[in-house]
């Protein structure tokens, strides 16, 4: 077991037999659930390894979009210590306590009068002050390329009508690129359109017009594994140097976890077929259909071409999926931070972990159980144990060997 203060750096993958990705989805305060799984994923690697094994002490890189950049940025931003700047199990706590007052609940009439100040409508749901004031306060000057261990964060560059994704190993790669602050990266993938106010920043070689990683990346696994094989491809000396990206794809072990979904969707085509561009955009409660089908389009399509990928080149084994679809509607909205619904929400979560772990059908598209007849718990501690394993396999190749000579 290792100390705190003494834990050793994680070792590239070229000293090990796997490639380590966390991948978590966007959702607004549904990252709860996220939250309680990636606790309970850390107390197993404690259980193992000791106290003070942290997440990004085994993962090879950590892909949030939205929420969950958030969260991959509060697990691998450096404390004073050089170590994480919070433990998983305080991730939950954290979203208890803030997102009544990122989100306030407040009853703001849609029609009428009323209709023309409608926040949501003419202008964002809620200001984003408190959530910029926090996470300013929370990542400080913390930028980029002082991440604990590489990170993948999408957003969505709206003046340029591209995707922008913040890479660590972009930085790596190119020495020119000005490190963003971690917080202005955080604070462009969670501005969901209608909800928060888009976010423009620059670095000394960009400018950046930012808003919700979400509406290109709700799911971020397939982009952390694009930017892990353009890193093989190019030769980067972190990944085996006599084995091509092809060879190394059955090497990825990926834990992708989903913020959840609802079992009955409120919308259907009989409604939206009289629909213009404003009841896309919001409907009664403030919800906002096109935003809700964008976020589930992109985690779905990502989790099926993943499916298949490991399912018919790679090994099955090494993906784990948790994701819960069957939330009560007013569960799977991404900004209800009434109390008693965030409680809900971490219910929810717990109840996950207690639930049969699911493989998708690549030929019917559904989540049907795992065939091992196993919990996602279960399914986790399997996670838990091959992360600690490598990581002690790497510790052990990555050692300077001892002189035989000298040693005589």
């Amino acid at each position: 077991m290792e100390r705190a203060g003494a834990f050793l750096a994680h070792p590239p993958p070229t000293h090990g037999k796997l490639i380590t990705v966390l991948s978590i989805d966007g959702g607004g305060i549904k990252g709860i659930i996220p939250g309680t799984v990636l606790s309970f994923l850390e107390s197993e690697l404690q259980r193992l390894d000791g106290e003070h094994a942290r997440l990004a002490d085994y993962f090879d890189v950590i892909a949030g979009t939205s929420t969950g950049g958030l969260v991959t940025a509060m697990l691998t931003a450096p404390d004073h210590n050089n170590r994480p700047l919070f433990p998983a199990n305080q991730i939950v706590d954290f979203y208890l306590e803030h997102c009544p007052k990122i989100f306030p609940q407040i009853n703001i009439p849609l029609f009428g009068d009323a209709l023309e100040n409608a926040k949501g409508v003419h202008a964002p749901k809620y200001d984003g002050k408190y959530l910029h004031k926090l996470i300013k306060e929370k990542l400080g000057n913390r930028k980029l390329n002082q991440t604990l261990t590489n990170v993948v964060i999408p957003t969505y560059d709206i003046k340029y009508l591209q995707p922008a994704i913040f890479s660590s190993y972009e930085l790596k790669k190119n020495k020119k690129v000005d490190p963003p602050l971690l917080s202005d990266i955080c604070i462009g993938t969670s501005a969901a359109p209608t909800y928060l106010p888009a976010h423009c920043f620059k670095t000394a070689t960009r400018e950046y017009h930012l808003v919700d990683g979400g509406v290109c990346a709700n799911n971020p696994a397939l982009t952390a594994i694009t930017e892990v094989t353009k890193e093989i491809k190019s030769g980067n000396s972190d990944f085996s140097p006599n084995e091509g990206a092809a060879h190394q794809g059955n090497k990825f072990l990926l834990l992708s976890l989903g913020t959840g979904s609802s079992a009955k969707c409120q919308y259907d085509a009989n409604r939206a077929k009289y629909w213009g561009i404003l009841a896309w955009l919001m409907q009664p409660n403030f919800q906002c259909p096109l935003l809700d089908v964008l976020g589930e389009a992109t985690s779905d399509m990502v989790d099926c071409h993943i499916s298949t990928l490991f399912q018919a080149l790679w090994s099955d084994e090494n993906y784990l999926r948790i994701q819960d679809d069957k939330l009560e509607t007013n569960l799977n909205s991404m900004d209800n931070a009434a109390p008693a619904n965030l409680r809900e929400l971490k219910k929810k979560g717990e109840a996950l972990l207690k639930k049969r772990a699911t493989r998708l059908n690549i030929e019917t598209g559904l989540h049907e159980p795992h065939d091992r007849n196993i919990t996602n718990e279960e399914a986790l501690r399997g996670v838990a144990e091959r992360l600690s394993r490598e990581r002690k396999e790497r510790i052990r190749s990555a050692a300077p060997q001892a002189n035989p000579a000298s040693a005589s």
